[in-house]
């Protein structure tokens, strides 16, 4: 079994109570992204063909989180952990379940050492640039945040550095550090798509 400093930290000192319109609200989320989102498909088939298939009632939850996280995946329990108070919207939905899928896709694929701040760092790179968070439109109309150069790159970057801050107790020098030190290799691996997604 997994260390308890694995166990995705949503979980671990929140005092959210559950309420069940949000949980039904999510489950509802939940499922559409699942029957209509591309990417989340395209992942679920991805882990399906790297023999990881995710069961999504035992492998996908929604549950109150801290105030801090979307979602999370827990390598203890093998699970995608989708923060029923605090997914605010199906688009937020999407972008969560696939970026989520993205660290159970690395777990399935690589032997991820989730206290070594390089792996983290590398999980988190990946999974910011492919699940549709950096997305130019999304960067530019949605946070504000002008600029063509390499903005997608600068996102990422970005993105892994406050993922790292919001499970590691590190400062944000550390969590630039880790991020700096693989973010090439990392930004460049882009399986199990063939290239960025658009």
């Amino acid at each position: 079994m997994a260390n308890r400093d694995d166990a995705f930290v949503g979980r671990t000192g929140t005092d959210a109570k559950p309420d069940p319109r949000l949980h039904k609200l999510c489950q509802r989320r939940l499922e559409y992204a699942v029957k209509r989102n591309p990417y989340v498909r395209y992942m679920l088939d991805a882990m399906k063909k790297a023999g990881c298939e995710v069961n999504l009632e035992k492998h996908v939850v929604c549950e109150p989180c801290g105030p801090t996280v979307s979602g999370g995946f827990d390598p203890e329990h093998r699970q995608v952990v989708l923060c029923e108070n605090n997914i605010y919207s199906q688009g937020c939905m999407n972008d969560t379940l696939t970026h989520e899928l993205v660290h159970a896709y690395d777990y399935c694929r690589v032997n991820i050492d989730w206290n070594n701040l390089e792996h983290l760092a590398c999980t988190e790179i990946r999974a910011a640039s492919l699940s549709g968070e950096c997305f130019f439109w999304k960067e530019t109309f949605a946070r504000l945040k002008f600029g063509w150069k390499a903005h997608h790159q600068v996102c990422a970057r970005e993105r892994a550095i406050k993922s790292i801050l919001c499970v590691k107790n590190i400062t944000e020098a550390e969590a630039t550090q880790a991020v700096d030190s693989v973010f090439a290799k990392c930004f460049q691996d882009t399986i199990p798509f063939e290239r960025v997604p658009p």
